[in-house]
């Protein structure tokens, strides 16, 4: 039975990392001028950042409780299904820990850069051997992003 499980798992991830998309993960068609002068793959990859748009996430050394909340409902739709809040291994990495290992930059452009991140990152290409599942872009919200890195940072213990 787990086995059956385990296969219907990778199967339905499988088909949800296979949407075809004609947008990139912001939902834009358009390219800037600045760039289409850039060859592809040039581009100087930041390791503590990531890739994408979230350049400076400012967080306080207090918890938001309200932003946590909202945060768990978002997680508990979209991520527990594949992620636990230990540091166990479910169908993707466990979330312990995650707020102390990344930035809050790095953390929110892979929940909605995926793809790229995947693509780029060297944790996140090393987590990807052990898992052997990509995580599929969930298309969140600016908001339902910076309220899951809250509520990651209540899984760590953040007060």
């Amino acid at each position: 039975m787990k086995k059956l499980f385990l296969m219907f798992s990778i199967a339905l991830f499988s088909a949800g990392c296979a949407g075809g998309g004609n947008s990139d993960s912001n939902g834009s068609t358009e390219q800037s001028a600045a760039d289409e002068t850039k060859t592809p793959g040039t581009e100087a990859y930041d390791p503590k950042r990531g890739e994408g748009k979230f350049t400076e996430v400012k967080i306080s050394d207090k918890l938001d409780a309200e932003m946590a909340a909202r945060g768990e409902k978002v997680a508990d739709l979209k991520c527990i299904s594949c992620h636990k809040l230990t540091d166990e291994k479910l169908v993707g990495p466990g979330w312990a820990g995650v707020t102390k290992r990344h930035t809050p930059e790095w953390i929110m452009n892979f929940m909605t850069n995926t793809d790229a991140m995947i693509d780029k990152d060297p944790k996140v290409q090393a987590m990807l051997e052990i898992c052997m599942v990509r995580m599929p872009n969930q298309n969140l919200s600016d908001g339902d992003t910076r309220d899951i890195l809250e509520f990651l940072r209540k899984n760590d213990g953040v007060k």
